[in-house]
């Protein structure tokens, strides 16, 4: 294998590669065969370069970077791989033996380098597989590559909360403070890792009682990288408009009413209109980006801090409203996710939180799947009210258990469904409800009707109710690979409930298989190679292979890193 390369640099981590499996997968897909490539876009910081190096790991390929120094000089960043001079013709020609090129940061590239990428592109000889940032200037051979649709574009979505979770594993961070910076950071990992390695070297994370987590409380380190995405606010000097951005920052959301004299309509619109504020259908005032409110608390001095804090910021409403709301979707059986952002921002910063406010955000964390949140929530209302019954009750649940207390409402009943006994229940669950469909489905052993259930549980947020209904579909399906996709269903969503266990998912997958593909399956699982596994079993490599290959068809999935989760909920 040779890998040409000008001063790569490949985005090592700390911590391993995580997520982003289709996305990896459309990659590979796109240089190898007959294709010719494709483009990664997504803002600074947001894993382009990592997802690529790892798509073309073990292949090989050329790799050119542009930088902004080079940028007057022609061919800059080929500089290794062409002769000093040369024309973009000859350029083409010799490239054109280099089967993967690489383009990171083509957003950087010099006017020939970027002429020259395009080039290869039309002619098709050489696959390519080209990073840029999105939103800021690139050269227009660049751009058309994507616009002038001679190649795929890959517009990377920030890495999905879950997934930041399994990234800071071994961190051993709390779910509360996992939440708080995938919120701050927006999918920018090199802010995450920034944030993290400075929140260790500060002391900053200290022990949950009665766990082996750290939780992060109180404020922001100001770093180099919190300073560059505060700019666009400290560049913001006209009169008012620094005084309102620090104003909400230490009090936001702020209502905006006739009355307030402490708010200029007019340099609101202007906040407003460059993106800094975000106002929201109820009237109230909020900066826009997570980031922005705890890095002006971060930097505002003593004095100037107390007299912002000094007016009377009452935020007992606020939190009311946002219990009612939650309370509101939870009595509808419907727990999407709902802004609530006073309560997350006093979590934060390590205020003392209503017991009665908490067990509900813990509840409807639970009832979301999001299990490890809901116990947080719980030890967060506990801090304050240590004998809570709601707080304790909920610790409880989040641990396992299916049965609900507290009367005899729709969850209550349902928990029967979830055990597998739904005569126990019915004709007295809410008429026409997913819950309903989910009962009537199970007791007639319909597996279509339960997937269908399942469905609507996961669009109305119950996600761990929605891998319930799919493993109970497993059982029941006549057709094998109906079955499969209930499988490969059930695990996507449990994956997401943050290691949740109930008995509707106990010996979902591993009872499949045989002894031999359990034994292999659990050695993978473990992180064992395929050659580690031969040796320790004393077969052959390819046999080996076979034996997983026959499992991931009966499990439903080709993914090796769902082999953790597989094996420790059989």
């Amino acid at each position: 294998m040779r890998i040409y390369e000008q001063d790569a640099k490949t985005l090592e981590l700390p911590w391993p590669f995580t997520g982003r499996e289709d996305e990896l997968e459309l990659v590979r897909a796109s240089s190898a065969g007959g294709r010719h490539g494709i483009v990664v876009t997504a803002p600074a910081g947001h894993g382009k370069t990592r997802l690529i190096t790892e798509a073309v790991r073990g292949t090989e390929h050329a790799l050119v970077t542009g930088t902004p120094e080079a940028q007057g000089l022609p061919f800059a960043a080929f500089a290794h791989l062409l002769p000093d001079t040369v024309s973009l013709h000859r350029a083409v020609r010799i490239l054109s033996g280099v089967r993967l090129l690489v383009v990171d940061d083509a957003h950087l590239l010099d006017e020939a380098s970027a002429a020259l990428v395009h080039q290869l592109a039309v002619h098709g000889r050489t696959r390519l597989v080209v990073a840029a940032v999105d939103g800021v200037p690139a050269p227009g051979a660049v751009s058309r590559l994507w616009t002038g649709e001679l190649l795929p574009r890959l517009a990377l979505e920030p890495l999905p909360c879950e997934d930041v979770a399994q990234l800071l594993a071994a961190a051993g961070l709390e779910p509360l403070t996992v939440r708080r910076l995938h919120r701050m950071c927006r999918g920018d990992l090199r802010l995450l890792r920034d944030l993290v390695a400075a929140l260790g070297t500060a002391g900053r994370l200290t022990a949950v009682p009665g766990t082996q987590e750290r939780a992060w409380r109180g404020p922001l380190p100001v770093t180099a990288a919190v300073r560059q995405r505060l700019a666009p606010v400290l560049e913001h000097s006209g009169p008012g408009e620094r005084d309102t951005l620090e104003r909400l920052a230490f009090a936001e959301p702020l209502p905006l009413s006739p009355s307030r004299e402490d708010l200029d309509l007019e340099v609101l619109e202007h906040l407003e209109a460059d993106g800094l504020i975000h106002v929201d259908d109820q009237g109230g005032v909020t900066l826009a980006d997570p980031l922005h409110g705890p890095a002006l608390r971060a930097t505002a001095g003593r004095l100037r801090a107390r007299r912002l804090t000094s007016g009377p910021h009452d935020h007992g409403p606020a939190l009311e409203a946002e219990l009612r709301a939650l309370a509101g979707r939870i009595e509808r059986l419907d727990v999407r996710p709902v802004p609530t952002p006073v309560g997350e921002w006093l979590a934060g910063e390590g205020a003392t939180l209503p017991a009665g406010y908490a067990a509900v955000r813990a509840r409807f964390a639970r009832l979301r799947g999001e299990v490890r949140d809901a116990a947080a929530w719980a030890r967060e209302g506990l801090r304050g009210a240590p004998g809570d019954p709601g707080c304790l009750a909920e610790l409880r649940l989040a641990g396992g258990e299916v049965e609900e207390t507290g009367g005899d409402d729709p969850y209550t009943r349902y928990a029967a469904v979830r055990r597998g006994e739904p005569e126990r229940v019915a004709g007295r669950l809410p008429a026409g409800s997913v819950f309903a469909r989910h009962a009537e489905a199970l007791a007639r052993e319909d597996g279509s009707g339960l997937d269908r259930a399942a469905e609507g549980l996961a669009e109305r947020g119950f996600r761990l109710f929605a891998a319930e209904a799919y493993a109970q579909a497993v059982r029941v399906h006549r057709d094998p690979r109906a079955a499969r996709v209930s499988r490969t269903r059930a695990v996507a969503l449990a994956r997401r409930c943050q290691g949740a266990r109930t008995p509707a998912l106990a010996g979902l997958v591993l009872g499949e298989l045989t002894a031999r593909q359990r034994q292999i399956v659990t050695l993978a699982a473990a992180g064992l190679s395929n050659r580690e596994i031969a040796e320790r079993l004393t077969l052959s490599v390819r046999t080996v292979g076979n034996h997983l290959y026959s499992a991931y068809s009966r499990l439903g999935t080709g993914d090796r890193g769902a082999l953790p989760w597989l094996c420790e909920s059989a």
